[in-house]
């Protein structure tokens, strides 16, 4: 149960005063973390201002800038009121200090409102953006007009925050003060020499100081009450997966030794050696698979780096101990083809492996279902499927599941669920800075694949903008003739008249009026089976050109394809820019990668395109990544819905998380059930941050 103590920032948005039916379901929808769900008064206060109008300096008419909003002292001089009935000219009013003189323009007025604000002869404070119009200063739509009394209530800095359609900044400001007074007294959970060091305010006073900015420095991300939250969001995270990783040790699991026989024989019929890294990683996976603690452990491996031939010898390895491996991929392409290259293999050293997919045909799939039941089958490859209620194993020892670092940590406990003490091994071929490693998988071991099997070429890398497409499409001609096959790829599926993008479809179009026949495409949208067809016929040559969407990304192998085209490269992210040239390269072939971009190319972009042309190490590229795009985008965690961050930010706050991953470390250690006051304290922070499932592990034992 969730302490009272925090009843009050649990309770709804709408129980705050001013806030109706109407406005809550609008700060329903900025700030609930699950859509569908509802605000409640902690969500509006970790929605902190995204910046602040300074209204502490109030220059003369004369001094005044034409940048930013200005704050002025004036007197109403003269009203002039559109003539005509149904003139829509604006409502003007003449203002003036001793230095000079302003228009205040009101287009649509409410002419009652105006007279009332601004009598002739009055003394006001007048807020705005200064422009000049025909030669005189105006000032269109005052956002305040006050008396002294008004000014007196105004805050020296006005917080700005994020708004959605129909809420406005005062009822967002209004809702925010009539929270900040529910704030409890909460006991302190920052170590008390972290907490003197850093010389930080208690939770309540930080929240008061970037809601109340005293002034522009308060909305600095490196502002210590900023700093203070930030660590507290860190610090809950890091103990929530402390707790998650200690239940896992608890709970125990089953040795699985294997005696290397179909392992070696793998090996053998291999025609290349392993990278050292390959071998280092074998390591550490078969020493978790022989220990009586359960695995979880991450495989980390830049593009092409041979991660699959790690998991296939690490499912060896239980096979040889009389036990059962899956592994679940996330797309049906992908599945199949891991299946596809894993099976000649297989069938070589006596591996019994299965395809399970949403496709298979019922008779089909009551064989496999049976055969894993008996045992008579050791893996099964599939997709989503596999973690179906029907598909029942008879000894299941190892879950490998590949491209999901999008996944939660409780979707990751409830994998194993499966087979008695299931070790788990969670691959990903997009590399994830160290940050977010340890922010997102502080649960998990980490093994890293830095190398590229020998052989591997690297790839020319060059950017191009679109106007040039007509001598892409010469070069690629010429490409072809020598026996190239070619990854085109697009944003999109059809034209969007809103995106200025190539449609694959279009662009298929356009390129079989060259090439004929001879071009494919593969999307979304297209059924399973469509694609595969795609798919297969390209990987046997009966395409040359295979027009996509970024449905290739991730995992499709085709060695004899050496071009990439992408097009609107300024459109993707860097990881997937890298995820996507690496479909290229994975032959003996020497290959290239075509950016094309549109004219004329943003910072970002432009940043984008210089680190692809400049590295191929994938790691560099995702800690480059993170610096331009921040953590949720790189994980893909805004789509997803893991559990981003609402007030750190990795970029900058990055530095706080190792001291926050320490000091979990040692509640965690010295206190596994968080009983002392302490401990107790940890938990009103793990309800705060919405990371109760650690919670409920705990009361599980």
């Amino acid at each position: 149960m969730r302490p009272d103590i925090l009843n009050p920032l649990f309770a709804s948005v709408a129980t705050l005063p001013g806030v109706g039916p109407k406005t809550a379901k609008l700060f329903d929808k900025v700030l609930a973390p699950v859509n569908g769900a509802e605000a409640r008064i902690a969500d509006l206060l970790f929605h902190l201002p995204q910046s602040g109008i300074d209204r502490r300096a109030r220059p003369q008419i004369a001094e005044a800038s034409l940048e930013g909003v200005v704050m002025l002292e004036v007197t109403v001089v003269d009203h002039r009121p559109p003539t005509g009935r149904n003139s829509k000219a604006p409502y003007r009013v003449l203002v003036e200090d001793e230095t000079g003189d302003v228009l205040l323009v009101f287009f649509l007025a409410n002419h009652n409102w105006v007279e009332r604000s601004l009598p002739i002869g009055a003394r006001r404070w007048v807020s705005g953006k200064l422009e000049l119009w025909d030669g005189h200063l105006q000032m269109v739509h005052p956002d305040k007009v006050l008396d002294a009394e008004g000014l007196a209530k105004l805050p020296p800095v006005e917080p700005i925050y994020g708004l959605t359609e129909g809420l406005n900044q005062r009822a967002v400001q209004k809702a925010v003060e009539g929270a900040l007074g529910r704030v409890p007294l909460l006991p302190e959970w920052i170590e008390s020499s972290l907490f003197a060091q850093r010389n930080w305010a208690s939770f309540s006073e930080a929240l008061v100081t970037l809601h109340r900015p005293g002034g522009p420095e308060a909305l600095n991300l490196q502002h210590p009450a900023r700093l203070r939250l930030a660590y507290d969001e860190l610090l809950a995270s890091q103990v929530a997966l402390g707790l998650v990783r200690a239940r896992m040790r608890k709970l125990g699991g089953r040795a699985s030794v294997g005696d290397g026989r179909i392992a070696g024989a793998i090996e053998a019929a291999l025609p290349f050696t392993q990278t050292s890294a390959q071998r280092e990683a074998l390591v550490e996976i078969r020493a978790d698979l022989a220990a009586e603690t359960r695995m979880l452990r991450l495989l980390q491996g830049d593009v092409g780096s041979g991660k699959t031939l790690v998991a296939l010898l690490a499912m060896a390895t239980v096979v040889e101990a009389g036990r059962q491996a899956t592994m679940m991929a996330p797309t049906e392409i992908l599945a199949r083809q891991h299946y596809e290259r894993m099976l000649p293999l297989a069938e070589k050293v006596g591996l019994r492996i299965a395809l399970i997919t949403g496709r298979d045909k019922a008779a089909e799939r009551s064989r496999t279902l049976a055969g894993l039941e008996s045992g008579e089958i050791d893996i099964a490859i599939g997709t989503h499927a596999l973690f179906q209620e029907s598909v029942g194993f008879r000894d299941l020892a190892l879950a490998v599941v590949d491209e999901q670092h999008r996944f939660g940590v409780h979707q990751r406990l409830a994998l194993g669920s499966k087979g008695e003490a299931v070790d788990i091994l969670v691959m990903t071929a997009t590399p994830i800075p160290r940050t977010l490693v340890l922010t997102y998988f502080g649960d998990m071991d980490v093994s890293m694949l830095r190398e590229k099997p020998a052989g591997r070429q690297p790839i020319d890398t060059r950017a191009l903008p679109i106007e040039r497409l007509d001598e892409v499409v010469a070069g690629i001609a010429r490409a072809i003739k020598a026996g190239a096959r070619v990854y085109w790829v697009c944003p999109l599926v059809d034209e969007n008249e809103d995106l200025d993008l190539a449609a694959a479809t279009e662009r298929q179009e356009v390129l079989a009026h060259f090439f004929g026949d001879r071009v494919g495409l593969v999307h979304g949208q297209m059924k399973g089976r469509e694609k595969d067809a795609a798919m297969a016929a390209f990987q046997r040559g009966e395409t040359d050109i295979l027009v996509a969407t970024t449905v290739i990304e991730v995992g499709v192998d085709v060695p004899e394809a050496t071009v990439m085209v992408i097009e609107h490269a300024e459109r993707f992210g860097l990881a997937q820019l890298h995820q996507l040239r690496g479909r290229v390269g994975r032959g003996s072939g020497r290959s290239t990668c075509l950016l094309l971009y549109k004219s004329p190319l943003g910072q970002v972009a432009q940043a984008r395109i210089e680190i692809m042309r400049e590295t191929e190490d994938g790691f560099r590229i995702a800690e480059e990544d993170l610096r331009l795009r921040g953590e949720g985008e790189v994980l893909g965690t805004r789509q997803s819905g893991t559990p981003g961050f609402r007030l750190a930010s990795l970029d900058v706050h990055g530095a706080l998380l190792p001291v926050a991953r320490d000091d979990a470390r040692l509640i965690v250690d010295a206190d596994p059930d968080l009983a002392t006051e302490r401990g107790k304290a940890v938990r009103l922070l793990l309800y705060l941050f919405g990371r109760d499932e650690a919670i409920r592990l705990l009361r599980a034992g």
